[in-house]
């Protein structure tokens, strides 16, 4: 399953995510941001590529659906309200993506 994940500017959340959902079995991940300077930028070629996408805050949520929704098509999209105040591979945030991410991933198997 090819998992996308996606923040802001890609530097702190959606990383942290693609680097501990990476060697989840079963799962392809990659991560983008939706900012114009985000490290890795979203573009249609990812929101293609993903069979699930996650989101961390409901307004990225809508401004993927805005900037996507033709690529993003049926793909199922999962906001998981994990506001921006996280550093990169902070445990709190590990924490957060491990209660939250799972319990999708089994689902779509």
């Amino acid at each position: 399953m090819r998992v996308l994940f996606v923040c802001g500017r890609n530097r702190w959340r959606s990383p942290t995510a693609e680097t501990v959902f990476a060697t989840f079995p079963g799962v392809e991940t990659a991560s983008a941001g939706l900012a114009n300077d985000a490290e890795v930028a979203l573009d249609e070629e990812l929101v293609r590529w993903a069979e699930l996408i996650f989101v961390m805050e409901k307004s990225q949520r809508e401004r993927l659906q805005r900037r996507f929704g033709t690529a993003l098509g049926k793909t199922p999209l999962i906001c998981l309200d994990i506001p921006d105040k996280y550093p990169l591979m902070d445990p709190a945030l590990i924490k957060l993506l491990e209660a939250r991410v799972p319990p999708y991933l089994r689902r779509a198997k």
